[in-house]
């Protein structure tokens, strides 16, 4: 059932308290919502792209019915609860990719997180998605930031493109968010690293990012206690080990002088909010001479799901910490009367760690096997064929699923030898649900129709790039989780071809449009194209993998605004 907002103001002076655990989530005296007005016929003045790391459409049915905050006022709006990431490489960097430049990986080149280029200069053969790995300075680990590797515009490069007053903002505790969402002409971008929020090399830091970061260096040099338990948090509240880790009863008390605490936790996100902020009233954003766009991405849902998994009480406090911080952006916009429109998505879903998961009527859900690790396949490779790399390792991986590549010494014959090989090895394997070489790939059709009904080997065809792809791409089995050893920090994760990885949420608002939900199939590459209409900017046929949606709930088109 819809949730009805009945108060969504959030006092501008508790951007500081809710860094702090403790603080109420609303206001107890919170002025009610204005009355709806109509939408206004021109452009809105500032776009708020939203993302939520790892927020599944799973999560968000699971928790809307508390959403009471910014996610609350959002649900007032065009609600699609089915939105998909329609291709099979469910990471951060494919995901936020698609948000807002409205095409899949296999045209945006964003593949996944990280891949492989055995044959480049460089000793290190893996690239990360949002680095410049021709600056000597860069390495997959500690990257140069850039946005090259993305062959599209986004939507603030064409909002530029289209008049270069427009404001190119975009904000997130991850480099690769902020590239993404951002792309290559971006005003201010900031992301966190080493305990403090960070932007492109050479760039000085604004006021309101160095404001930021005092508010959580104090934080962290101070510590905090836990996070209240809101009471329908309570029944989630269970402890149990996954392998070394303790899951399920954590509330993010913060130890003094602990910056990783901090990051995986709620604060990162008011973190986040609150620059988020600082950036709206410093450059004035939406009150320029063209429009501007916003893009924020939380990051917390994400480290909470992989550190704790997303059924205990860590992920339910998250929820309404998220639920709140969002209610803050918000609030400032509405009180400097900001005609804003807003859309929130996600990059990815999610999958539960499966000791709860055995626990909670779902058994088949398993660790994978250790001998689907790159490494382990490159010796059974070797063992079945007797090829080895004149150096190197045969066999390049990112992890026990996703793209393979062979070692670029290796000879047109011994490739071929050594890629039947490794595809006869996991065909056989009993967590293996699907394999395709490259070749397979690139002869496939780009997938169309209902994202819901597309194949396993469409859905590896909209995440296929000749140019960085693997060799072959291996899928794992619904259920099974590729962390073969849990532990502190990393006990569940995303990256499957399934739906739990692949359905997120996508909500749309603006004051006057009349609110609706739709629960059928929609994609994420959607997003750009709809926005783009809103906009009135001009489209040629064929920029978008993906359609505009009306978000008119009434007899009007917001997409017949479009050009």
């Amino acid at each position: 059932m819809r949730q009805t907002l009945n108060r969504f103001i959030f006092p501008a002076a508790l951007a500081l308290a809710a860094l702090v655990p403790g603080t109420p989530l609303l206001a107890k005296d919170a002025a009610p919502a204005p009355a709806a007005a109509q939408a206004p016929a021109e452009p809105p003045r500032l776009i708020l792209a939203i993302a939520v790391d790892q927020f599944s459409a799973d999560l968000f049915a699971q928790y809307r019915q508390h959403f009471t905050g910014g996610l609350g006022k959002l649900l007032t709006g065009a609600v699609f609860p089915l939105g998909y990431q329609s291709h099979a490489a469910t990471e951060t960097c494919p995901g936020h990719s698609t948000l807002l430049t409205g095409v899949h990986p296999s045209r945006s080149g964003i593949i996944a997180n990280n891949w492989f280029q055995p044959g480049i200069a460089r000793a290190e053969k893996r690239v990360y998605c949002a680095e410049d790995e021709t600056d000597p300075a860069s390495s997959s680990s500690n990257p140069v930031v850039s946005a090259s590797h993305l062959k599209v515009p986004t939507l603030g490069d064409r909002m530029k493109a289209a008049n270069p007053a427009s404001r190119n903002v975009a904000v997130s505790a991850k480099d690769r968010a902020v590239v993404m969402m951002g792309g290559h002409k971006i005003d201010a971008a900031y992301w966190w690293k080493g305990g403090a929020f960070t932007s492109f090399a050479g760039l000085p830091l604004a006021p309101s990012a160095q404001a930021a970061n005092r508010t959580a260096a104090a934080i962290i040099a101070k510590g905090a206690p836990a996070f209240a338990v809101p009471a329908w948090c309570l029944p989630t509240q269970r402890a149990m080990a996954a392998g070394s880790a303790t899951i399920g009863a954590g509330r993010f008390a913060l130890e003094a002088a602990k910056p990783d605490g901090f990051r995986v936790s709620p604060r990162i996100d008011a973190a986040t909010a609150d620059l988020a902020i600082r950036l709206i009233d410093e450059m004035q954003l939406g009150k320029g001479a063209a429009s501007d766009v916003l893009s924020v991405s939380f990051s917390a849902t994400d480290y909470v799901g992989h550190a704790y998994g997303s059924e205990g009480l860590e992920m339910c406090i998250q929820m309404a910490q998220l639920d709140a911080n969002i209610g803050r952006l918000l609030a400032r916009l509405d009180q400097l009367r900001i005609d804003y429109a807003v859309v929130l998505s996600a990059d990815h879903g999610g999958f539960d760690a499966p000791e709860r998961l055995d626990q909670q009527a779902y058994p088949r859900a398993v660790r994978v096997d250790p001998a689907l690790l790159p490494g382990e396949l490159a010796r059974a490779v070797t063992a079945k064929t007797g090829i080895k790399p004149a150096s190197g390792p045969l066999i390049y991986g990112d992890g026990a699923f996703g793209d393979y590549y062979f070692s670029a010494s290796l000879s047109a014959d011994d490739k071929a030898r050594a890629s039947a090989a490794l595809v006869s090895l996991l065909k056989a394997h009993g967590q293996v649900a699907a394999v395709f070489t490259s070749q397979e790939l690139a002869a496939a059709p780009l997938p169309s129709g209902s994202p819901a009904d597309w194949s396993l080997k469409e859905r590896a065809r909209a995440s296929f790039d000749a140019q960085r792809s693997g060799d072959l791409v291996m899928l794992l089995d619904r259920a099974v989780v590729p962390i073969p050893s849990p532990g502190p920090g990393y006990v569940a994760t995303h990256g499957s071809p399934w739906d739990y990885d692949r359905r997120v949420p996508m909500l749309f608002w603006r004051r006057g449009l009349p609110g609706f939900e739709q629960p059928a199939p929609v994609e994420t590459v959607d997003i750009a194209p709809t926005l783009a209409a809103l906009l009135k900017l001009s489209i040629t046929d064929g920029d978008f993998d993906g359609r505009c949606l009306d978000l008119d709930g009434g007899p009007g088109n917001t997409c017949a605004s479009g050009k």
